[in-house]
């Protein structure tokens, strides 16, 4: 009887330990491209590998455009501050060429510590000229960058990848800043 219990308590608690490991989720790799709770989600991918990102739009007209290597188009559609002091970047990568587009790893940026994230825009910076200051894109408590990652790193000819960025917000009285990021002329662009 006694062997019986045992047996059971046993079943019992492996049975515990299963539905708590598989609650707490595991390291399946299926949440790897999902964004922090506390920012906005990252781009959903469809099976062609496009971004469909809702937060960035994709009409009307952007407030930049600029040319990079391989011929890759940025489009940066807004760039806004929240209530929050954070200010939002939002656009989007083109490859109107005939060749495919290898994602350069200078985007991740140079910290280490954002390596562990995968492909990420962690290397966009904000300049602003006037006050003499460069943001950063900022990052979580567990120090993964607010921005868009874990995207493929090959753009295909005709393929868009659309992409946020979070970023301290300068002070209101900064009305434009330059983008930058590997690879691309810096450009302007306007705060609302």
């Amino acid at each position: 009887m006694r062997t019986m219990r045992r047996a059971g308590a046993a079943a019992l608690l492996s049975a515990a330990l299963t539905f708590s490991l598989t609650a707490c989720g595991g390291d399946d790799g299926e949440d790897k491209g999902k964004e922090p709770a506390s920012s906005s989600s990252a781009p959903d991918k469809s099976e062609d590998g496009k971004s469909d990102n809702a937060t960035a739009p994709t009409s009307g007209d952007p407030i930049a455009n600029v040319k990079g290597d391989g011929g890759l188009e940025l489009a940066v559609y807004s760039a806004k501050r929240d209530d929050g002091g954070f200010l939002t970047v939002d656009g989007q990568f083109k490859n109107p060429g005939s060749e495919g587009y290898t994602v350069p790893v200078s985007w991740n940026g140079l910290e280490q510590s954002v390596a562990a994230t995968g492909n990420s825009f962690a290397g966009m910076t904000l300049v602003d000229s006037k006050g003499r200051k460069r943001y950063y894109v900022l990052r979580d408590t567990d120090n993964r960058p607010l921005t868009t990652y874990a995207y493929n790193s090959y753009i295909k000819p005709g393929q868009t990848l659309t992409f946020f960025a979070q970023f301290p917000a300068p002070p209101t009285s900064t009305t434009k800043v330059a983008l930058q990021l590997p690879g691309f002329p810096s450009t302007t662009i306007e705060l609302s």
